[in-house]
């Protein structure tokens, strides 16, 4: 299923299955009947397919947090993933360009780049996203993030603000405060 997904899950190594029936269980609860999950070759990384819109998916994950944290046992992170290409420059350049118009003229951004089992240079990404949009740089504190979710051939990309990462450590201390 790595050829298509709109969700990368992280869990603890040697976890993927349990993660996998988590996720499958949790997307249920936020309304998609028929979620698909599925192990991806590298250790601790688990991706799923819902109908929901994958930001949607996750507010509704996180409401779900907040009544029932004990439910997140092997989740670590989610993060969406709203267009997939294959893993080529001229694609991740081609998408890029198609969602800079999400950035706003007065919203800065900074270019994020997660990349497992591929040769294609992190810079060389960067490179190719960051020449699609032309708009003010902030590494620090972006208003847009520019995802890209490299695994094996294939390229995730959203533009997300910093918040729609669903972290659950970060969540669950946030609740005990």
């Amino acid at each position: 299923m790595l050829e298509r997904f709109n969700l990368v899950v992280s869990t603890s190594r040697r976890n993927e299955r349990n993660a996998s029936r988590e996720v499958w269980y949790l997307l249920n609860e936020a309304g998609d009947k028929n979620p698909e999950v599925s192990l991806t070759p590298v250790v601790g990384l688990v991706v799923a397919l819902t109908s929901l819109n994958p930001l949607h998916a996750l507010s509704k994950l996180r409401e779900i947090m907040r009544e029932r944290p004990w439910e997140f046992r092997y989740i670590l992170k989610i993060t969406p993933v709203e267009r997939l290409v294959r893993a080529d420059l001229s694609e991740i350049g081609i998408l890029s360009q198609e969602l800079a118009g999400r950035i706003g003229p007065e919203e800065s951004y900074r270019v994020t780049v997660r990349k497992r089992h591929s040769d294609i240079s992190s810079r060389d990404i960067i490179d190719v996203v960051a020449s699609k949009i032309d708009r003010r740089v902030d590494l620090e504190n972006p208003d847009k993030i520019v995802l890209v979710e490299v695994i094996s051939n294939f390229a995730g990309l959203s533009v997300i603000t910093p918040g729609d990462i669903l972290s659950v450590a970060k969540e669950k201390n946030n609740l005990t405060r």
